[in-house]
């Protein structure tokens, strides 16, 4: 049976997916953000997917989306190295894209600083302390501990859009595992046609742990995403190179982006994306390339 077997998967590969629980482990995932993307501070890409299933039967609308169909939302946080470090997968479509994220746990832990995250400290060079935080998109809340890009004062070289172009280079990294899943695991192309209850949730996060049980085994990664496989930057320009899975999986036809929806956000907010965006303009904190693709 099915369900079965999903379940089955789950269980022998529910190590593969694990948030860190020490200071060390948070800031082994920060530094690896740091070297590969130039992006400090950083614990994780986070976003989240609408995946489209058939029409439930005996249901009002609490499947129904912005767009018109029907889903259940796949919500994840990934590493610097394409893993996924969190899901969560089973809200409602009808939910607002802004309360996804509050209904996960990883939410609620957060905000009761249950993580055992490292201290907010100053950037290098600087003088300000910021916390650790996770990027993300317009579909999410500015925080205290979520970057987002800025929506306003975006000229040429400007100081916002050096930092929109800073963020999105980390922040692009949590796009690659979804698309990966679409393109080799065939479920995602097309609306699932499973009735809605925990085998359709079971499905995806199957998915999920066999990501990571391939990506993190040597002989195994070779094969699931071999090179060219993810979007690749050439370094001395700052060009990003399209992902082999952007060519399979162009018309997305089994996501949905979430909604991106205008927020107001706390002035402490404000402030610490103000201080990573001053950093970016820095001598210590810029990098050569970041006003060539602005």
């Amino acid at each position: 049976m099915l369900p079965d077997v999903l379940k089955a998967i789950i269980e022998v590969l529910k190590d593969y997916i694990k948030l860190p629980t020490n200071e060390e482990q948070w800031k082994a995932i920060a530094n690896d953000f740091d070297k590969r993307w130039n992006f400090p501070h950083c614990i994780g890409a986070m976003d989240g997917k609408h995946v489209v299933i058939q029409r439930p039967e005996n249901t009002v609308g609490e499947f129904h989306n912005y767009k018109g169909t029907h889903s259940i939302v796949l919500f994840a946080i990934v590493d610097a190295n394409y893993c996924f470090t969190y899901v969560n997968v089973g809200c409602q479509g009808r939910i607002s894209d802004g309360g996804v994220f509050k209904s996960t746990s990883f939410y609620k832990q957060i905000e009761k600083h249950e993580f055992n995250l490292p201290n907010s400290e100053p950037l290098r060079g600087r003088t300000m302390s910021v916390p650790y935080v996770l990027v993300a998109d317009d579909a999410f809340a500015l925080s205290t501990y979520t970057l987002k890009p800025y929506s306003t004062d975006l000229n040429v070289g400007s100081p916002k859009r050096v930092y929109n172009y800073r963020l999105s280079r980390a922040r692009h990294i949590v796009e690659n595992p979804f698309g990966l899943l679409a393109s080799v695991f065939r479920i995602f192309r097309k609306p699932i046609e499973l009735k809605v209850d925990s085998t359709v949730i079971d499905v995806v996060l199957s998915c999920v742990y066999i990501h990571n049980f391939l990506r993190m085994q040597t002989d195994s990664t070779r094969d699931y995403c071999p090179p060219g496989c993810f979007d690749n930057e050439d370094v001395s320009t700052g060009e990003i190179i399209t992902g082999s899975w952007r060519l399979i999986t162009a018309d997305d036809s089994g996501y949905r982006p979430l909604q991106r929806i205008p927020r107001r956000s706390s002035n402490t907010s404000n402030q610490i994306r103000d201080e990573f965006m001053n950093y970016f303009m820095s001598d210590i904190g810029a990098i050569p390339f970041q006003t060539r693709h602005l």
